[in-house]
C-alpha cells in the first residue's frame, strides 16, 4: 500500500489540536474535558483504520492497537502503583534539593524505565515544591531528565532501546553509551540549578518561610507500592506478550495470544490499588483518574493517525542520506512527534541496509548509536515524544502547576535542551576538529547562560 503525503494530514490536524485549542478562550474549556479529547481523536483515528483495513492492510492496523494497548497497560499501571506511595515529610525546595532529585531520577530511569521513575518521582517533587510560586521549570526538566534523557543505560530505561534488544542488541551494549549519558545530563542539571536557583531567588519571602517552617524529616507511606513497581518493572523485562510476529507467520501457540505481560501489570496495579495505602494515595497523593484518562483519551489517536506518516516515512527512507549525523537528527527529530519507539525501528532497519564494520545486532556500531540516542533524548523535545511526557504534565496540571501549552514545552526544549544535544552531536559524533570546536563552543555557550542565572539569582537576593 502506498500513501501519499496528504495521508498524514489527520496526525497534524490531531497535534494542532493539542497545541492550539488550550490557548483560544473560545475552546479552552471544552478541550479540558477528557470526553472532547476522545471524540476528537477517533473522529481523526477511526477513519484512518477504515481505510487501511479496506485497502488490505489490516496488519498494520492491529499492530497499531496492540502496541496502544501494550502502552496504556504500561503506563496506567505504573501511574496507580506509583500513586499509592507518597514521600513523608518536606524537606526544603531548594536548588540543591531539586537538583538532587533530578539527578537520582536521572539515574534511576536507566534501570527502572523513564515511565517508572517519572511516575515515582513526579510526585515527591510537586510535594517538595508545594509552596514555591515558581514551578514549571522543575516538571520541565523532570520530563527532560527522568522521562526521557536519563533512560540510555539499558534496555529497561526506554521503549526503544527494549525493542532493539528484542532484535538482538545485547543488554549490556547499551552501557557503552555512557558518555553521552553523563554529558547531556550533567550539562541539564547544571542548567537546572542555575534556573532554578534564579528562580528561587524570585520566590515571594511568605512563600519560602512556610516551605521553611513545614520542613521535616522525609519518610515512607505506601511502601508495598514499592513491591508493585517491581513488580510491573521486571514484566516489561523478562515476561512476554502477545507474539505477533508467530500469528502472522502461522507458528503462534495459544500461549501466544495471551498478552502475559499486559496481565501481570494489570494484576499489579489492581492489588497495589486494593490494599494499598488509601490514606498515602487519595489523602496525601490526592489520586484521581484524569491524568490517565487523558492520556488514554489522546494517544488512541496518535497511534492511529501516526500509522500513515510511519508509511510514508518508509517510502521515502531510500532518500535518506544515511549517516551517523542524519540518522540522529532524523530519528530524533521525528521521535518528538511519532512517539519514539516506532520511529526506532523504523531507522534501525533501515541502517541494517548499510554497509560498515563493527556491527551490532546486523547494523553499524556508529549507526545503532544515532538512532539510539536520537529515539530516547529526541523523545524529550515535545509532549508526545515518550510515553511519560504526557503523564507527568498532566500529573502537575491536576496539581495546579501552570504547565506550558504543546508550542511553549516546544519553546522550552528548543533553548535548554536542544542546544545541549546539538553540543553533544558535534562534539562525539563529528570525527572533525573544527566541528568538535565548534560543539566545545556551544557547551561553553551553554554554560554562560547558566552563569548568567546564577547571577542573576545574586543579583536577586542583593535588592
Amino acid at each position: 500500500m502506498v500513501v501519499a503525503w496528504w495521508s498524514i494530514i489527520p496526525f497534524v490536524l490531531l497535534l494542532g489540536c493539542i497545541a492550539v485549542l488550550p490557548l483560544i478562550p473560545a475552546t479552552e474549556k471544552i478541550w479540558d474535558r477528557n470526553l472532547v479529547k476522545l471524540i476528537v481523536a477517533l473522529v481523526l483515528g477511526v477513519p484512518i483504520a477504515v481505510w487501511f483495513l479496506l485497502s488490505g492492510e489490516s496488519t498494520a492496523v492491529i499492530h497499531a492497537l496492540v502496541e496502544y494497548f501494550q502502552f496504556i497497560m504500561l503506563i496506567g499501571s505504573l501511574f496507580v502503583a506509583s500513586g499509592g506511595i507518597f514521600l513523608v515529610g518536606d524537606i526544603k525546595a531548594t536548588p540543591r534539593n531539586n537538583t538532587i532529585f533530578l539527578a537520582v531520577g536521572g539515574v534511576l530511569a536507566s534501570f527502572i524505565g523513564t515511565t517508572g521513575a517519572a511516575m515515582l518521582l513526579i510526585r515527591p517533587i510537586l510535594n517538595t515544591n508545594q509552596d514555591r510560586k515558581h514551578r514549571t521549570h522543575t516538571v520541565i526538566y523532570t520530563i527532560f531528565i527522568v522521562a526521557n534523557c536519563g533512560g540510555l543505560l539499558t534496555p529497561l530505561g526506554d521503549p526503544p532501546l527494549f525493542l532493539g534488544m528484542l532484535r538482538g542488541v545485547p543488554f549490556e551494549w547499551t552501557f557503552g553509551l555512557w558518555p553521552y549519558w553523563l554529558f547531556v545530563n550533567v550539562l541539564l542539571l547544571i542548567s537546572y540549578f542555575a534556573l532554578d536557583s534564579k528562580m528561587y531567588a524570585k520566590e515571594p519571602a511568605e512563600a519560602l518561610a512556610k516551605d521553611a517552617e513545614y520542613a521535616t524529616k522525609l519518610g515512607l507511606r505506601g511502601a508495598s507500592g514499592l513491591l508493585f513497581l517491581a513488580i510491573i518493572i521486571i514484566a516489561v523485562a523478562f515476561i512476554p506478550s502477545v507474539d505477533l510476529h508467530a500469528i502472522e507467520t502461522g507458528h503462534a501457540t495459544a500461549s501466544d495470544y495471551v498478552p502475559w505481560r499486559e496481565v501481570v501489570m494489570l494484576l499489579s496495579a489492581v492489588t497495589s490499588f486494593l490494599v494499598g495505602d488509601r490514606g498515602a494515595r487519595f489523602n496525601l497523593n490526592k489520586f484521581t483518574w484524569t491524568p490517565i484518562l487523558e492520556v488514554g483519551a489522546l494517544f488512541i489517536g496518535i497511534f492511529l493517525t501516526m500509522m500513515p506518516a510511519l508509511q510514508y516515512l518508509g517510502q521515502i527512507a531510500h532518500k535518506i542520506p544515511l549517516g551517523e549525523i542524519s540518522l540522529i537528527i532524523f530519528t530524533g527529530g521525528l521521535s518528538s512527534v511519532l512517539d519514539n519507539a516506532p520511529t526506532y525501528v523504523t531507522f534501525f532497519e533501515m541502517a541494517a541496509q548499510v554497509p560498515g564494520e563493527p556491527k551490532v545486532a546486523g547494523v553499524p556500531e556508529t549507526l545503532l548509536i544515532a538512532v539510539s540516542l536520537g529515539a530516547v533524548m529526541g523523545g524529550a523535545i515535545t509532549y508526545i515524544g515518550n510515553g511519560p511526557n504526557f503523564m507527568v504534565k498532566s500529573v502537575a496540571d491536576s496539581a495546579g502547576v501552570a504547565m506550558p501549552s504543546f508550542g511553549g514545552y516546544v519553546w522550552w526544549s528548543l533553548r535548554r535542551l536542544v542546544p545541549i544535544l546539538v553540543s553533544m552531536v558535534l562534539i562525539f559524533m563529528t570525527g572533525s576538529l573544527w566541528w568538535m570546536l565548534l560543539g566545545v563552543l556551544v557547551g561553553l555557550v551553554i554554560l554562560g547562560q547558566a552563569g548568567r542565572d546564577l547571577r542573576a539569582a545574586k543579583a536577586v537576593k542583593a535588592d
